[in-house]
């Protein structure tokens, strides 16, 4: 939000156009020192984002937002707009986003619901109820089906468990083996039971899972995962387990491949690439 609020102090707006202005106080050490603040101050971004858009529309009688709209366009017109708005709205708008057209783009509901801790899912599902007046779990359960639909109505929740202090070795043991057993074990993988443990433990009791599950498994989560699930719950157990992995991976993994590929998709990625943490 800080990038934001220095476009718009080097900017002004006139008629449909942003035309630069002088910025004659420029001391680059002092612009350094307060992007080191912005970055580590948490909350300062939607403060910011309330003052500016408060000022400009009580000095010209228009909504930034609108402003904005007519001033810009392409990637610059979709960046400047979705860091106008909250972490929980941004991810609520691409949400309803991905339900229109034909089908569901189910590639946004995954990632989106996949990473984001349970802070972030609750605050998202208050947003996106204040937004569009229905419930997130509704629309979920309207847009998908079968299994994928348990393991995206399960998350969205928000309601696994929070880290512990206590270890339980046993159960993450036999978490493990139950992981194996239902998967890659027998024939067919049994949905439930792995929609079950990837939902409810806690992301650091997961990680402890999924390296103790390479002790029973001759192939480790991701490769199970691709031998014994397809569609679109192969594309949501992948993204869930990279995220319990290493969820700053994860996201650099999706920057050089939506960098790869010709839409353009990187901007989503930049926006808000690791939801709330």
């Amino acid at each position: 939000m800080f990038a934001v609020h220095e476009i718009l102090c080097k900017l002004s707006l006139q008629g449909d156009h942003f035309i630069p202005r002088t910025y004659t106080n420029f001391d680059a050490k002092q612009d350094a020192l307060n992007t080191e603040t912005a970055i580590k101050t948490k909350g300062v971004d939607v403060v910011t984002r309330h003052d500016i858009a408060f000022a400009y529309q009580r000095r010209t009688k228009k909504e930034l937002t609108s402003a904005l709209k007519s001033a810009l366009s392409g990637h610059l017109e979709i960046v400047i707009l979705s860091l106008l708005k909250t972490p929980a709205q941004y991810d609520a708008s691409e949400l309803k986003a991905s339900k229109k057209g034909l089908g569901t783009d189910e590639d946004s509901v995954i990632e989106i619901i996949c990473s984001r801790t349970n802070q972030g899912l609750q605050e998202m599902n208050r947003v996106y109820k204040e937004m569009y007046k229905t419930d997130l779990e509704k629309d979920i359960i309207l847009d998908t089906s079968s299994d994928i639909r348990k393991l995206m109505v399960a998350l969205a929740k928000g309601r696994r468990a929070e880290d512990g202090s206590v270890i339980d070795y046993e159960l993450i043991d036999q978490d493990a083996w139950d992981l194996y057993d239902t998967g890659v074990k027998r024939k067919g993988t049994d949905g439930p039971k792995w929609i079950s443990i990837m939902t409810e433990q806690s992301v650091s009791y997961l990680q402890k899972v999924l390296t103790r599950y390479k002790s029973y498994s001759p192939y480790d989560p991701l490769e199970s995962i691709k031998k014994e699930v397809k569609g679109a719950l192969e594309n949501a157990f992948l993204n869930l387990v990279q995220c319990i992995q290493n969820k700053p991976l994860y996201f650099a993994d999706r920057l050089y491949d939506s960098m790869k590929d010709t839409k353009g998709d990187y901007q989503k990625v930049l926006l808000y690439p690791c939801g709330d943490d």
